[in-house]
């Protein structure tokens, strides 16, 4: 598969059917739309999927909200719901769960701070049910938090962190947060991706670190990702393509130069594109001009989702009267 840089399987699966014209074997997939969402569900069953995909064997749900980027707040609870309830659907909590709730990210760097800015709004009550269990309702679970920052900020690695907090808490789930990558501006901050195979932070902006999954941890680990940024040279091949088919519909005759452009290998053009901006300008990620609002938006969205899914006994407006 050609080497752009996302975190989604919904574009690596978009990837190979653009490259083969046919779909991934060993990958099931099951789409569910509505006139405000779309949800995706692609599951990778077996070894040669997910070698194709370049993905662990598992489940990757895509919930995709154009509208997300409004500030809708009727919209913004109901993606709230859903993704509340994929996150029960794939996970099998008891009310004497004890879940770790982990905001990765650099909370100094904004497309970077989704996770950080999740855990701001989460409701944790571990150590309410350790200490004083009567002030608190028996269907609120047991969920602490933490943001453990990056590499360059502790000089320990996230994973580490990560691990030593399990081994001392000893959760029955691990959920982290962390910003993504996508191929295409219009999924940032608009798309949330939620996997049962755990998550290699910072794979798609080229700076993985080691991965945080179940075999690492010995804890099952549910990921939850925004895109919050688009490879430089990524944006600039679509657009490219964008503009040659607007060349092609636009003139009465098809020109011989722009139909080479257009048959060119997408490859072969990353590749071009790539090596004359990264002279300059190496690792160029493109974040939208607002994402200070956009990161703030979507933040809550996940942070009501997760207490909701998270506490059985909690509804959307309790959340609400929580966060205000």
């Amino acid at each position: 598969m050609t080497n752009i840089r996302t975190d989604l399987a919904i574009e690596a699966r978009e990837l190979y059917r653009q490259k083969n014209n046919s779909d991934i074997p060993g990958v099931d997939v099951d789409i569910r739309k509505d006139e405000d969402m779309s949800v995706t569900k692609v599951k990778i069953v077996d070894r040669a999927g997910a070698r194709i995909m370049n993905k662990p064997m598992g489940n990757y749900i895509t919930i995709e909200v154009p509208r997300l980027r409004e500030n809708d707040i009727d919209l913004r609870e109901d993606v709230s719901r859903v993704l509340a309830q994929e996150l029960v659907d794939i996970t099998d909590l008891k009310e004497s769960s004890v879940i770790l709730v982990v905001g990765l990210g650099n909370w100094n760097i904004t497309p970077d701070a989704l996770g950080p800015k999740v855990i701001e709004q989460l409701l944790v009550t571990r150590h309410i049910k350790e200490n004083v269990p009567e002030q608190i309702d028996e269907s609120t679970r047991s969920v602490c938090a933490i943001s453990p920052g990056v590499l360059g900020v502790t000089g320990i690695e996230t994973s580490e962190i990560i691990r030593g907090v399990v081994d001392r808490v000893k959760p029955n789930l691990v959920v982290v947060i962390d910003a993504l990558a996508s191929r295409k501006m219009d999924r940032v901050s608009t798309t949330i991706q939620l996997a049962d195979t755990g998550i290699n932070p910072g794979s798609g902006v080229g700076n993985s670190r080691k991965e945080i999954s179940e075999e690492s941890l010995g804890v099952p680990v549910i990921a939850i990702g925004v895109p919050t940024v688009v490879d430089a040279a990524t944006m600039a091949n679509d657009t490219i393509d964008l503009v040659i088919d607007s060349l092609i519909n636009g003139s009465d005759k098809e020109s011989d130069f722009y139909k080479m452009l257009k048959d060119m290998n997408r490859d072969d053009k990353y590749k071009l594109i790539t090596e004359a901006i990264s002279p300059k300008m190496p690792d160029l990620m493109v974040t939208p001009k607002e994402i200070d609002e956009l990161i703030n938006g979507i933040s809550k969205v996940i942070a009501n989702a997760l207490n909701i899914a998270l506490h059985p006994g909690i509804e959307m407006d309790d959340v609400n009267r929580f966060l205000n």
